[in-house]
């Protein structure tokens, strides 16, 4: 057997070396973050789009880095082509569908909402599809280029930077393109005002122009991302589950084998729902935090205003709203820095580790970032009485967004990562059964929800506490911050599991498989960890929205206020839950369908001759199979997120909506929290059983058919039902935004 390099990248040969490149990158992490602070509160503009061109210069060098390694052996390119291509066809044949939609959407919105909304709607539509689209074609390049790292290097600190070289791309788009788009419609349209009265070409709702812009802007991003989740997740969780019930349960074989006809499938899945999916649902939410930040700071202007005297001057005002751009922009540089930090960085043998080390340097550069702009943009303004620390408000806030994102982060590795008990216990219980293994993992999910829930609304009530509804929206933001880094590290995953299934394919020595294995289970955890993250940041940025929405209808010099007394608030309330168990279900029942629909189809695929090694499989017939179901099956659950509150919106007013999104967003964290957590346990303990660490109990024994079966459970509630209803209800809460002057004039029951 080869030699396994453990020691990581070894291209830095002494010691000095390697601390004069830390050193030099110390210098300039520092010359840099005092650079963007200066320029920042001088000219925003000019440091707002001089680190989005950074970025985009960044991507374009890692984008051609990657194509220029080498693909390996003909067999390896052949296979990595044939994932590519697949995976390109299916997003084509999306986008048409999406297309029509998002045209049609955008029509509306410039005929009866106002003029310019339905542009800005399309920008959003863009942005989020260049990210995406971007994301996974750089991923589907370097798939197998960490593949033939690991061939040729038997080194996991290289293999480990390759995959995570590709993932930066879709990690650094969505951050980049998702300002980019904002801060374009900000300076062109002149910031959002108070005071901007807006018409549709047909029709005038009393709307304000400059508010439509940016939420319309923010609902494009969101209804890509929506389309985009549940297509995406239906597509790789049925191509998943039905290559596990082929290969593992009903064939003997491993899930990877050629001879499997829906082995191409799942390799296209995992790109088009971990890569495309996640970059999509990541910059939605990046996005409408930022613009609930700034309505909220419109909001609490307005209801200061006593005639035309406002509390505080307008300078205050215009700073709160250019606040969360500049903390996205810092953000983004946080992120390049700490990227660059893992490229110069001698990595060790632990993946893991070694992400984790990307997420902490991104994260404390961006809490340096934001304490100099928050001192150099509000330090010298007179604030409102919200403001309890003065200055240091919206900073501790964002602070505290971060600490909460890291610490859901670190409760959800601790629920779904081998290292630690839960996991192992439900690996153990393996051998005792379907039914406990099951069993064991809902416990497992139900007792993770708790300490973030906790967490979360701590959170909540402090960064409230210190400066109002304004405090909960950065305390989100600061979550998403850095955003960059935690979709890079989110897109590894996917990345490494693809270079893995392509070692296994194409009969590479053991040697290579292991180092795709130790980086597939890091790629597992951090894969779990970043769902975690996406949940509490769209519980956040929910409560942000909704506070927003109240705002949105409040009276000019009045206090926004819910009533949860009032009728109206409760049956919306009751109705919201129910909408989040019926969503769940309606994306449950299509997954397994469409997977019970392609296990059959590979089952006749798979002949004798397949499985005797003589004949190879119509992949081809399995793919379009899994494409028709995951676009049959999108148009639905995305458009009832549309449709709920602007049907109830138009019939029982806005009190009623707002109950809806309140009870919705109750119901769907804790769901969401379960659904990610018990589906990762359900997945490492499988491939714990599958490393052998269960001993006694090796591959294709009872206990890993049990553990199996509670993975095909496992697969639906993580990568479909979970990751979709983050969207849901921010969808629903954006939507409720844009559209809450409508409701106000066309309510029928009064």
């Amino acid at each position: 057997m080869a030699h396994l390099n453990l020691k990581g990248c070894d291209f830095i040969s002494t010691t000095t070396t390697r601390r004069l490149i830390w050193v030099a990158w110390l210098v300039a992490a520092i010359s840099a973050v005092l650079l963007f602070i200066w320029v920042g509160v001088n000219d925003p503009r000019l440091a707002m789009f001089g680190v989005i061109l950074l970025a985009i210069l960044n991507i374009i060098y890692n984008y051609v880095k990657v194509r220029q390694m080498s693909s390996g052996t003909e067999e390896m390119i052949r296979l990595a082509e044939t994932i590519r291509n697949g995976a390109s066809t299916f997003l084509k044949v999306e986008y048409r569908t999406i297309s029509v939609i998002v045209l049609v959407l955008a029509g509306i919105f410039s005929l009866f909402i106002e003029k310019t909304s339905g542009a800005t709607f399309l920008i959003g539509a863009a942005m989020s599809s260049a990210a995406c689209i971007l994301g996974m074609k750089s991923a589907t390049h370097c798939n197998v280029r960490t593949t033939n790292r690991a061939r040729i290097s038997l080194s996991i600190g290289e293999t480990v930077k390759t995959a995570l070289n590709g993932g930066s791309i879709s990690g650094l788009s969505v951050h980049a393109f998702g300002l980019l788009g904002l801060a374009t419609i900000y300076f062109a349209f002149g910031g959002i005002k108070v005071h901007s009265p807006g018409a549709g070409f047909l029709a005038n709702f009393g709307t304000n122009a400059s508010v439509m812009r940016f939420t319309t802007y923010s609902l494009g991003c969101s209804t890509v991302a929506m389309f985009n989740r549940v297509a995406g997740g239906n597509y790789t969780k049925a191509a998943d589950i039905s290559a596990d019930i082929l290969a593992k349960i009903r064939h003997d074989m491993p899930e990877d084998d050629r001879r499997n006809p829906c082995t191409i499938a799942d390799f296209i899945g995992d790109n088009v729902n971990d890569i495309a999916g996640n970059c999509s649902d990541l910059l939605e939410s990046f996005v409408a935090t930022m613009v609930a930040a700034m309505i909220i700071a419109m909001t609490m202007y307005r209801a200061e205003l006593v005639g035309e005297t406002p509390a505080v001057p307008e300078a205050t005002f215009d700073a709160m709203v250019m606040f969360p751009m500049m903390i996205g922009a810092g953000g983004l540089l946080a992120c390049i820095l700490g990227m660059l930090y893992i490229s110069v960085k001698r990595l060790r043998g632990h993946p893991g580790r070694d992400l984790d080390s990307a997420t902490y340097t991104s994260a404390m550069l961006t809490v340096v970032l934001t304490g100099g702009i928050a001192y150099l943009t509000f330090a010298d303004k007179p604030l409102y009485p919200e403001f309890l620390l003065g200055w240091a408000s919206p900073w501790i806030s964002t602070v505290l967004g971060i600490l909460a994102g890291v610490m859901i982060g670190m409760v959800t590795e601790r629920y779904t990562s081998t290292d630690f008990a839960p996991t192992r216990k439900l690996a153990e219980i393996a051998p005792e059964g379907d039914a406990f293994v099951v069993t064991k993992g809902d416990a497992i999910g139900s007792r993770s929800v708790l300490v973030p829930a906790i967490i979360i609304s701590a959170a909540i009530v402090f960064s409230g506490k210190l400066c109002g509804g304004y405090g909960i929206a950065m305390a989100a933001l600061g979550m998403l911050s850095f955003v960059g880094t935690t979709v890079s590290i989110d897109a590894f995953g996917p990345i490494s599991d693809n270079a893995g299934g392509i070692a296994e394919s194409c009969n590479l020595n053991a040697s290579v498989r292991k180092i795709t294995d130790e980086l597939d289970a890091a790629g597992n955890t951090t894969a779990a960890i970043g769902k975690g993250f996406a949940i509490g940041s769209a519980a956040l940025a929910t409560v942000s929205l909704i506070t927003a929405y109240v705002g949105n209808y409040t009276a000019v010099g009045q206090e926004p206020v819910l009533n949860a007394a009032a009728f109206a608030v409760v049956a919306g309330m009751i109705l919201g839950g129910g909408l989040i168990e019926y969503f769940s279900a309606l994306l449950t029942d299509n997954t397994i369908e469409a997977a019970r629909k392609m296990a059959d189809i590979g089952d006749e695929i798979l002949t004798d001759e397949v499985i005797a090694g003589t004949a190879e499989p119509d992949y081809d017939a399995c793919i379009r199979e899994a494409s028709n179901n995951a676009l049959g099956y999108m148009v639905l659950p995305s458009v009832l997120a549309m449709l709920v509150p602007v049907v109830g919106g138009i019939l029982l007013g806005f009190e009623f909506v707002g109950g809806i999104l309140v009870g919705a967003t109750i119901v769907a964290i804790g769901k969401a929290i379960f659904m990610g957590n018990s589906g990762g346990a359900f997945d490492n303990a499988k491939k714990y059983i599958e490393s052998d660490k269960l001993k006694g109990h090796p591959k294709g024994s009872d206990a890993h058919k049990a553990s199996v079966t509670g993975d095909t459970v496992g697969d639906t509630r993580k990568d479909v039902v979970g990751v979709a209803l983050d969207i849901f209800i921010k969808m629903m809460s954006t939507v409720a935004n844009t559209l809450a002057p409508v409701f106000t004039s066309l309510r029928l029951f009064h």
